[in-house]
């Protein structure tokens, strides 16, 4: 390193000619306050620092990393925009690289990658992205960000939190989970090490940069020391260049070294260390059903609606601008004081807002989508589409006219079902002594939410009791239906109305549900493709309507075999339930006993850190236990438990109190055919205060480690945590998509709190905190904010969270965890038939070999074409349409080297990073490309399909 690596970019040197001071904020978007509380001190914030640098050529200003902040002072203040263009295109003012600050284990890995897409290209637009990771106040930071940050064409990272002892030096090399490495400025003492420097006495400076320098020189033995000046939410003073300090952004002074890493402090993987700052990890568990309702949203867009769009309607502008609007608040919400649940309950009741507005968002283009292959299928037709780039064969629910109780395959074939449940005929009776009253119900053909069938009039009817009124007897019938396959007059219908109306009343008006079977079909779809279902009348031979029955086939080879009293096997695998409600599977690998105790502690702690009362009481015994069996049959079998537990009330520091709350905790547990694992939905209604509920599982056998999936990659973690800075180091960790240990894995729904201990996998079900930080903390010396009351964070209501698992021999690449947890996480969707389209087979008597009918427009790829992707642990992250192409983004989730083929009809293929740069071209042999892939590698391939 050269001594002084900033000098020709900065100003004058005359006073601490050893230090750099970088004049910045901190702004949380929201927090303690809701956004647009916090956005109107940003405004103000921001007029100060844009008034100074217009006065000031000298002066230059940080803003933190994130695009976000800019942006919403611009909304305010549009006549700026000039302004902040020049200062950004000039290198004063540094702009992103990121749109948000998020919380890096809180999100998808695509997530972060569409973070950094959009802030590096709106802050291209104002002049320039600073070409640094910027991550100053992130809790902690996964193990896939070197490989993001270079894939971006950053060769610089700069964060504070979750750095190891063993780095003694403000540079490292950090390198992540593919075997990526870039060069990562450390802050010692934070992004606000030098907040005090311009405070006091101006005589007093030389005293105050002496021992700043003193402070600071042993982790940078030689060249200029990084001085950090600013604090949250509040702008540095205005004359500093007065002091004749050099000043730069950060940007300047970080790409000043040189980016490579030999010889630095080496540190691999993810970064959540508490041995020199607070990684808070409480926040993974707190409000956990807005991680619930973030990750749904998530998988919504990235996996439907994106895949979806860019297959089905490429170039629609409706979708793609749906899309964007999508994302934009799905990164604003992953904000770390926002999905963290760290915030004021206002700042929550926002975010959950955005969460959902992002999800409904993303359901309006999938909406889009399927009333598109609904318009190109007869009503009789279900198009059942597969969101995974491989085969699926599984479970996919339809409704069905009783009558028509069968589905018939692309060819003919009978399609394996299982009767569920019919629903109930009677919607409504209403006796009416005007009936044109009734035309004032009817919505064009929509009644009752379905569309009217067909109609009738009776008059006097039977069972009119002796000694009635005249006109008792009048008795007018609508048949409604969700698959209605009948023509509709309204003009029919309101004649028939006002006709019958000449009749004296009254008028017992009648809606009858068209009789409607639920079925789970066991359906083969191709990859990224589709199957179309014909429904048809049952043959004459089919017998039973019970929720076991097999509707006009045989079942397949992984049927489940009609269980015992509590007990459920599908050949795969077995389960059974002890007499205390809890589980033992039994599969070919490995079994294991008493699965899905549920224990419930006190939580003493705050949104941050858990925390336990000195003197804390599980509650793990259930007072009840009662089973159910819901659906027995050859497909699907469930089985409920409902188990009740007295739970005490509240807690505080010192211990829980002794009034208790009977809570009934029902755990659905579903086996389906062909799946070696358990669904499971647990749910209770939540009546108690600070307390925390977690599920445990016994591990089939001893384990010193997890892995854990999460952001791109599985990652390693052991029994403890590092401490050191005055946070005790729960060995709490988050994964996304599965955890395994010991021969045990669970599959997630959604970001997740799991601990292994006592030999056990426990998983936070939920945790009860009244307060955003408490003072007094029994596991965190210092307050991690303010301490404000957060009533919403006792989560109070009905909760639900929903996982699978499953015993397992070998290791979790050897048991396919990666692909187990696709499918678990992706049903198949189902699209019946709007009717504009010719019916299909057996949609006539006497025509069941009918031509199939394809169900749709012609898709992207080709009539029916399908996109495949294999490969040996190789996942599926992105699918969307950019620039006339299909962008395919994909993860070699695997210890080894592996290789990814993609196959499909496109007629050209190159790499491209993650911000869409097109890179090098790609051989395509026999329709196929092929990519060797480093063990977890990210890929983006840009393919040209066939028009």
């Amino acid at each position: 390193m050269t001594p002084d690596p900033v000098a020709d970019t900065v100003g004058p040197d005359t006073v601490g000619p050893d230090i750099v001071v970088v004049p910045h904020t901190h702004w949380d978007r929201e927090w303690y306050l809701p956004f647009q509380r916090f956005r109107l001190g940003l405004v103000r914030m921001l007029d100060e620092v844009l008034d100074t640098m217009a006065a000031d050529p000298g002066y230059r200003f940080t803003m933190d990393g994130q695009l976000a902040a800019l942006e919403d002072y611009l909304e305010i203040r549009p006549e700026r925009l000039p302004r902040v263009r020049a200062l950004v295109a000039e290198g004063r003012l540094a702009a992103g690289p990121w749109l948000i600050l998020a919380d890096q284990f809180l999100c998808a890995g695509e997530t972060l990658i569409r973070n950094l897409e959009y802030g590096m290209r709106g802050a291209g637009a104002l002049g320039g992205a600073m070409r640094v990771g910027y991550l100053p106040d992130q809790f902690g930071h996964c193990a896939q960000m070197p490989q993001i940050l270079r894939q971006a064409g950053l060769e610089h990272a700069c964060l504070w939190r979750g750095v190891p002892a063993r780095v003694d030096r403000d540079a490292f090399a950090w390198t992540g989970a593919d075997g990526t490495a870039v060069r990562t400025q450390y802050l010692p003492g934070g992004y606000g090490n030098a907040v005090a420097l311009f405070s006091g006495p101006a005589e007093a400076l030389p005293d105050r940069l002496a021992a700043f320098a003193g402070k600071l020189r042993p982790w940078h033995p030689e060249g200029p020391l990084l001085a950090m000046y600013g604090a949250d939410h509040s702008a540095p003073a205005a004359d500093i260049t007065a002091a004749g300090l050099r000043l730069a952004t950060l940007g300047e002074y970080v790409t000043a070294h040189d980016p490579s890493t030999d010889g630095l402090p080496a540190v691999t993987g993810e970064l959540r260390s508490h041995a020199r700052a607070n990684i808070l990890p409480g926040v993974i568990s707190a409000r956990i059903p807005a991680k619930r309702a973030m990750a749904h949203a998530e998988r919504v867009v990235t996996r439907y609606a994106e895949p979806l769009a860019a297959l089905w309607m490429p170039g629609d502008t409706a979708a793609a601008k749906l899309l964007d609007m999508a994302w934009r608040r799905l990164i604003t919400c992953s904000g770390h004081d926002s999905i963290t649940g760290c915030g004021a309950d206002e700042t929550a009741q926002q975010v959950a807002a955005r969460i959902a507005e992002a999800g409904q968002i993303g359901q309006a283009v999938v909406d889009m989508v399927s009333a598109s292959l609904a318009d190109g299928a007869a009503r009789d037709v279900l198009v059942v589409v597969n969101p995974s780039p491989f085969t699926r064969t599984a479970l996919v629910l339809a409704d069905l006219p009783e009558s028509r109780a069968r589905l018939l395959g692309p060819g003919g074939e009978p399609v394996p079902l299982q009767r569920l449940e019919l629903a109930p005929t009677l919607l409504d009776e209403t006796v009416m002594d005007d009936l044109t009253r009734l035309l004032g119900r009817i919505h064009e053909r929509e009644l009752f939410g379905q569309e009217i069938v067909s109609w009738g009039v009776s008059g006097d009817a039977p069972d009119v009791p002796e000694g009635a009124p005249a006109g008792s007897g009048n008795v007018f019938t609508l048949v409604v239906g969700r698959h209605a396959t009948t023509g509709y007059d309204y003009a029919d219908l309101r004649r028939t109305v006002l006709e019958a109306a000449a009749r004296p009343g009254p008028w017992r008006v009648r809606t009858l549900a068209e009789p409607v079977v639920t079925v789970a079909a066991h359906v083969t779809v191709p990859p990224l493709g589709r199957a179309v279902l014909t429904s048809a009348p049952p043959p004459a031979t089919a017998t039973g309507t019970g929720t076991g029955t097999a509707a006009s086939c045989s079942a397949p080879s992984s049927a489940l075999s009609r269980p015992a009293d509590g007990t459920l096997d599908n050949g795969l695998l077995r389960v059974t339930v002890a007499p205390d409600g809890t589980l033992s599977l039994f599969s070919a690998g490995a079994e294991v006993h008493g699965v899905g105790r549920i224990a419930d502690g006190g939580d003493a702690g705050d949104t941050y850190n858990h925390a336990p009362p000195r003197h804390d009481v599980l509650a793990d015994a259930p007072s009840s236990v009662e089973v159910e069996s819901v659906h027995a049959g050859p497909l699907v079998s469930v089985l409920e438990i409902r188990r009740t537990y007295d739970w005490p009330a509240e807690s505080s520091a010192d211990g829980r109190a002794a009034t208790t709350e009977a809570v009934t905790v029902t755990t659905r547990a579903e086996l389906r055919a062909g799946e070696p694992y358990l669904r499971l939905e647990t749910s209770f209604d939540n009546r108690t205060r600070d307390h925390r509920v977690r599920w445990h599982a016994p591990l089939p056998r001893p384990a010193a480690e997890s892995f854990a999936e999460g952001q791109l990659a599985v990652v390693r973690r052991g029994l403890t945590g590092e401490g050191g800075c005055g946070e005790e180091p729960l060995p709490t960790f988050p994964a996304e998509g599965f955890v395994s240990a010991g021969g045990l894995a669970v599959l997630l729904d959604q970001v997740t709190e799991y601990e292994l201990t006592g030999g056990e996998l426990a998983l936070t079900l939920l945790r009860s905190v009244g307060h955003l930080s408490k003072n007094r903390n029994a596991y965190r010396d210092e307050p991690a904010g303010p301490q404000l009351p957060t009533p919403d964070a006792q989560c109070p209501g009905p909760t639900a969270m929903r996982f699978a698992v499953l015993p397992h021999a070998g290791t979790w690449d050897e048991a396919g965890l990666p692909r187990l947890a696709e499918e678990y996480r992706h049903e198949l969707l189902a699209v019946p038939g709007s009717g504009r389209g010719p019916a299909g087979p057996g949609s006539a008597p006497g025509e069941p070999g009918g031509t199939p009918r394809t169900g749709a427009p012609p898709a992207t790829l080709g009539e029916d074409a399908s996109l495949e992707v294999t490969g040996t642990g190789v996942v599926l992250t992105a699918l969307r349409e950019r620039d006339g192409t299909l962008e395919l983004r994909l993860v070699a989730e695997h210890p080894a080297a592996t290789e990814a083929v993609v196959r499909g009809p496109f007629t050209a293929a190159r790499r491209a990073d993650i911000l869409g740069a097109a890179g090098e071209p790609l051989e395509i042999t026999g329709g196929a490309v092929r990519l060797p892939l480093r063990p977890f590698e990210i890929a983006t391939v840009h393919l040209t399909p066939v028009r």
